[in-house]
């Protein structure tokens, strides 16, 4: 079952953290850019409000809040209703595909790893942006998670164990990028991301389909 609550109740919270840790969005829109391709059809997994897509070019997005779906679509995001899961896409419909801070809150992630495959054209890329749960953040939002209204839901990931998911998939992995370096509220400029994982706190893995 979707975890959509949050999402539906609490829009302006979700909106209003990319405003107050906006160095941080700018360190991790970096870090998804330098994997993103430069042409081809892409689609958001877990599009949301459409935030990221919306800044990074990806035209179309699937998302299960109906709140999320309503203001991507303000931001000009092609977006329909659908679960990672169970993508509502034909096979081979996209050169490329993103799912970012999106995993922690699906129900099964080798699923959805296996839908974003479906979808995907022969060696058509991936990209994974999440937390690391044994990064600095990541610590901080697993010790404090019932307290907040968003990631008391949420199951947390090490940048192994979504390797382990993308390797039974099928996914060969090309790169991994990792920034956010320090807590959030002390980062007060936009960091260049560095090659592979362990200090940053935000990883973006790309993989491409076999």
């Amino acid at each position: 079952m979707a975890r959509t609550k949050p999402f539906d109740e609490y829009l302006s919270e979700y909106e209003q953290w990319f405003i107050d840790n906006h160095f941080v969005f700018e360190s991790e829109l970096i870090a998804l850019q330098q994997v993103l391709p430069s042409n081809g059809k892409g689609v958001e997994i877990g599009v949301g409000s459409g935030i990221f897509a919306s800044r990074l070019g990806i035209k179309d997005g699937v998302e299960p809040s109906f709140t999320m779906r309503e203001k991507a679509r303000e931001r000009h995001i092609n977006v329909i209703e659908g679960i990672a899961e169970k993508l509502p896409y034909q096979n081979e419909s996209y050169d490329y595909a993103m799912i970012v801070t999106t995993i922690c809150f699906v129900d099964n992630v080798l699923q959805s790893f296996k839908e974003a495959h479906r979808i995907l054209k022969k060696n058509g890329i991936f990209i994974i942006g999440f937390v690391d749960k044994n990064s600095p953040v990541g610590k901080i939002y697993l010790k404090n998670k019932n307290q907040s209204v968003f990631y008391k839901y949420a199951d947390f990931y090490s940048t192994q164990e979504v390797y382990d998911f993308l390797f039974e998939t099928g996914f060969i992995i090309e790169k991994t990028l990792q920034t956010v370096f320090g807590m959030l509220d002390t980062i007060k400029e936009v960091q260049i991301p560095r090659n592979g994982y362990g200090e940053g706190s935000f990883v973006v893995i790309k993989a491409v389909k076999e």
